[in-house]
């Protein structure tokens, strides 16, 4: 993913200076090329070697180090970086940044990095929220800065408050939005509904499906990272919510329809990924409950058909994506959904191939529309995401 980018972490001294070398790791591990600057009190936290042995580069200290190749590697570095991260950074180095000091390799390099910075404020929750230190941070922004929020818990001085670093995750997430993809979606609102809907029997029983939300879930993430801004409605799932998303969480078909009816119009590409439930009880869950020889009978009605309503409704300019799930004439089925439910087009899974379908890492899918059919091999639902937000920007051209 991170192929031929060019990271640089700069590590200050703070106690959470241990996390970067997970970040580091994460990095790595998407084939970045990633580059560690240190300050000197940042050594007494966590050594260099620690980072040159995750990276393969040598980690810089000192701005006179003559152990290396010759060359200004303040500038140098500032030149190869495509995002520049500092985290942890402490209120002393947010203080010489936001007043232009550069007096060690971690702030001459930034002060020459053309690349989008950001910053990852950690530190006593009194100290962060001191006015000097929110003026610095304010300035940063200003000067075009990205401040990433610290984290609010139980702090290393054994205080409680924000001034916790984040974990790893999001700050991989900051670089992942920054430089994993071209913007090609920037501009555009999309909206995305994932997961399955479940429809109450009684205060016990529910009738939904076995999807997971993944596919919807990466085809949020997906567009997210390519620029777009992002609406994500979700039923019910166990997938950790994506960052940078607008989520809405909703249970029932009926609560999604709703949701879906007041935000579609608002959106340039539409894709509904949601597995709704077919049917839902035709009465209040405390009325009636008929029971034969010991088993339930429960009167049921269809669930709203949100994607015939957005297509009978849909504005000129809009692009809307469907799903289908078939376990026989997959394409045929698939077609007449695309011509009665007036999409754009339609992601068909065959749930008889192995590795496609619900609960699975991995999809095999085949793109309609109206001009053509495009079968993607098995892979996993990222790069299927991907391909997917590739057809879409074909269409819409």
């Amino acid at each position: 993913m991170l192929k031929n980018k060019t990271v640089v972490l700069g590590v200050t001294g703070s106690i959470a200076a241990y996390k970067i070398a997970n970040l580091t790791s994460m990095l790595v591990k998407k084939n970045c090329d990633v580059h560690v600057i240190m300050t000197q009190n940042a050594t007494n936290f966590i050594t260099p070697i620690t980072f040159e042995t995750l990276t393969g580069n040598k980690c810089l200290v000192e701005s006179f180090d003559r152990n290396f190749q010759f060359h200004v590697a303040h500038v140098s570095l500032a030149q190869k970086a495509d995002v520049m991260l500092i985290a942890p950074a402490t209120a002393n180095v947010i203080g010489k940044l936001a007043n232009g000091l550069a007096d060690d390799m971690l702030t001459t390099t930034a002060m020459a990095c053309t690349c989008k910075k950001i910053i990852a404020p950690a530190m006593n929750t009194n100290m962060f929220h001191n006015p000097v230190v929110q003026d610095n941070l304010k300035k940063l922004n200003d000067y075009g800065f990205e401040v990433i929020q610290p984290d609010s818990g139980f702090l290393a001085c054994r205080d409680e408050g924000d001034g916790k670093m984040p974990a790893e995750e999001l700050l991989e997430a900051h670089i992942l939005r920054e430089i994993a993809y071209e913007k090609d979606l920037a501009g555009l609102n999309v909206i995305v509904t994932a997961g399955p809907t479940q429809e109450r029997v009684d205060p016990v029983r529910y009738i939904t499906n076995h999807s997971t939300g993944k596919m919807g879930y990466e085809l949020a993430k997906a567009a997210t990272l390519r620029g777009a801004k992002v609406t994500l409605v979700s039923g019910v799932t166990a997938l950790k919510q994506p960052y940078f998303v607008d989520f809405v969480s909703v249970r029932s078909a009926s609560e999604m329809f709703e949701v879906m009816k007041a935000a579609f119009a608002d959106h340039d590409v539409i894709i509904k990924a949601a597995a709704v439930a077919d049917y839902k009880p035709k009465h209040a869950v405390d009325e009636k409950v008929k029971k034969k020889d010991g088993d339930m009978a429960i009167a049921l009605e269809r669930t709203q058909d949100i994607l015939k309503y957005m297509g009978e409704n849909r504005k000129e300019g809009q692009f809307l994506c469907g799903f289908s799930m078939e376990t026989q004439n997959m394409l045929e089925n698939s077609r007449v959904k695309l011509e009665r439910k007036n999409t754009d087009m339609i992601v068909a899974n065959n749930l008889k191939v192995a590795g496609s379908g619900f609960g699975t890492d991995t999809n095999v899918v085949t793109m309609i529309s109206k001009d053509c059919e495009i079968e993607l091999e098995l892979q996993s639902k990222e790069m299927v995401a991907h391909k997917i937000l590739d057809e879409i920007l074909r269409l819409r051209k």
